[in-house]
């Protein structure tokens, strides 16, 4: 009976210190995405008139709009840019600036810095390159004789142009998990693969790379994340335009939700996004995490 009653109180703690993090987790994450299922379920309330149940209707709608299409098109192309591009960037600055190199507090001062800037900061900053005639991209050009770019109003390179800008912010705050993971490697690994004559890239392929497998996997849950997230630099720099060639998917929301009012197809394509990112998020954890060497 003591026992039972030991176990018994040892639960209730328990449960007790879990209790304010269920509550925030329940009211801040689980409630809102039943409510907006709930939402997308029914029609937009206009003044006197309640919302009203409409089933799939909204998803219909979505399914026919040409501009969420596209929406998904540019998504796509912008996360398989800047996933790639960001991860490989951060390991690169990480891997120099963990070397015993002069000035070496101060490039991870310079690499890390784009990340504490506000990214609405930042898309104000590349708007000053990007602009046509006077911006610092377009005076570099110039030097080699290159004629002119709009590229922020051109459809072939405003999504390039955003995407750069998403590279750029994200890179440094990549990096600093990689340098926290390298300076936590036994620095014995290096010696004894020198010892062993194995080259700097040998050894960063068959035993930095695999030691490192754990931090590149939550690195890529945020970066996947971030590639649907980032909102802030496309109404700043573009506003989705010209003609939509650099629209997200939540930057289409925004205006569906924000500028257009309709909640039950912002409703709808809020949960099209929470389906995506959780899919994503479970392949990332149960497929590649068996790829993952932990030591």
């Amino acid at each position: 009976m003591t026992h039972e009653r030991g176990i018994s109180r040892q639960a209730i703690h328990a449960w007790l210190l879990l209790l304010p993090a269920l509550v925030l987790l329940a009211s801040f994450t689980h409630y809102p995405a039943v409510a907006t299922l709930w939402d997308s379920l029914h029609s937009t309330p206009k003044g006197q008139r309640p919302a009203v149940w409409v089933g799939l209707e909204n998803y219909q709608v979505m399914a026919a709009d040409p501009v969420f299409w596209k929406a998904v098109v540019n998504n796509l192309w912008f996360a398989l840019a800047t996933i790639p591009l960001s991860i490989g960037l951060a390991l690169a600055m990480a891997l120099w600036v963990n070397e015993r190199i002069a000035g070496r507090a101060f490039l991870r001062l310079a690499y890390f810095t784009p990340t504490v800037l506000p990214m609405v900061a930042v898309a104000n900053i590349w708007l000053f390159f990007y602009t046509p005639q006077y911006g610092l991209l377009e005076q570099i050009t110039g030097l080699f004789g290159a004629r002119s770019q709009n590229w922020l109003g051109d459809q072939r390179t405003a999504l390039g142009a955003v995407t750069a800008v998403a590279v750029w912010k994200e890179a440094g705050f990549f990096m600093i998990f990689y340098l926290a993971a390298l300076q936590g490697l036994n620095p014995s690994l290096r010696e004894a693969a020198a010892i062993e004559g194995a080259s700097r890239w040998y050894f960063f392929r068959r035993v930095l790379w695999p030691l490192l497998m754990p931090t590149t996997l939550f690195v890529m849950v945020n970066a996947v994340i971030n590639a649907v997230r980032m909102v802030d630099h496309i109404v700043v720099l573009t506003r989705g335009g010209p003609d939509n060639a650099s629209t997200l998917l939540l930057f289409h929301l925004y205006e569906v939700g924000f500028r257009y009012w309709d909640r039950g197809y912002a409703a709808a394509l809020t949960m099209v996004l929470l389906a995506v990112l959780a899919t994503v998020a479970l392949v990332q954890f149960f497929v590649l995490d068996r790829r993952v060497h932990y030591k």
